[in-house]
């Protein structure tokens, strides 16, 4: 089972890519949010299992990925570490949260791929920087890339370069293009 902690705008073109794929049917992926009625939405359009408790997700999924704000991360992850599956896959989209702090707020030994997506990923032409820890083998590693391959061309990389990935595909493409909205908003007032 693939569960989401989370579903904001990236984990839904996540979970949209990988729907199209078939690389989980919708009855075989469960999403957790906070708000019943956007859980009710999504399950309305993709059909996909949901609920407003994190710790179901963790204890149902195989696959779980992290798509909550770095922010939340001190909190969610105490909470779910006691019931994630021994062998379950963990990815997070967050960014500025390193391996090593995922592993602390798990305090156990888990399997993580820590990922940055890219806006174009809402529209299935996205960018993901990958890089695994050491207790991802090379099949799950390559299973995750398949994954992330539903929404965007994937690179595996280094941890040392994750923050470059963020400020050369993530965050510097939204600055120019809210550069150049501010640009034509100045051109049409003017």
């Amino acid at each position: 089972m693939l569960g989401f902690v989370g579903c904001g705008n990236m984990a839904q073109a996540m979970l949209k890519g990988i729907l199209a794929k078939g690389l989980y049917k919708a009855d075989e992926i469960i999403v957790s949010r906070r708000t019943k009625e956007a859980l009710d939405a999504l399950h309305e359009e993709l059909g996909v299992q949901t609920t407003t408790d994190n710790k179901e997700v963790a204890e149902k999924a195989d696959v779980l990925v992290l798509a909550i704000k770095p922010y939340q991360f001190a909190d969610v992850i105490p909470e779910i570490a006691p019931v994630c599956k021994e062998n379950a896959l963990v990815i997070s989209i967050a960014a500025g949260q390193t391996i090593a702090n995922i592993e602390k707020l798990f305090g156990k030994t888990m399997k993580i791929v820590r990922t940055m997506p890219n806006t174009p990923a809402l529209v299935g032409e996205g960018m993901t920087g990958a890089t695994p820890n050491e207790f991802v083998t090379e099949a799950e590693l390559k299973y995750v890339c398949e994954i992330l391959s539903g929404f965007s061309k994937v690179e595996v990389i280094s941890e040392k370069l994750m923050d470059t990935v963020v400020a050369v595909s993530g965050s510097s493409p939204a600055y120019v293009f809210m550069f150049i909205e501010a640009m034509a908003d100045a051109a049409v007032a003017g």
